[in-house]
């Protein structure tokens, strides 16, 4: 069974961790990674930009109708995801509360319900 595993953030947020610190927490998330690429339970890990850089599309008259700024208007915003293939809900929990800094922050997991046929 896949799942995502988010977490969410906002530029405050990473703004007010300290400088010295980040070498150690991307240490800490490289080999979160590495653990379970290595399982073969992490099928990918993406961090994304900050919501300033989001864009809304939509199709008006047959083209692309571009707009900026997420969907969502809320505090905090999707800062990453992980996409896990785990054989039960219980390891994807195992999993999500194994990621650094997940004792601070919850870490969000939704089952993914199918997926496109790739030979399709």
């Amino acid at each position: 069974m896949k799942y995502m595993a988010m977490i969410y953030g906002n530029q405050a947020k990473w703004d007010s961790f300290p400088a010295e610190a980040w070498p150690e927490a991307i240490a800490r998330q490289e080999a979160f990674n590495r653990k379970y690429r290595e399982s073969g339970e992490l099928l990918g890990a993406y961090g994304l930009a900050d919501a300033a850089a989001a864009q809304l599309v939509r199709r008006e008259n047959g083209v692309p109708a571009v707009t900026d700024g997420p969907y969502l208007e809320t505090k905090e915003y999707l800062a990453s995801f992980y996409l896990l293939d785990c054989e039960s809900l219980e390891r994807a929990q195992a999993i999500a509360a194994d990621m650094p800094f997940a004792d601070a922050e919850p870490v969000e997991l939704w089952p993914i319900l199918h997926e496109s046929a790739a030979d399709v």
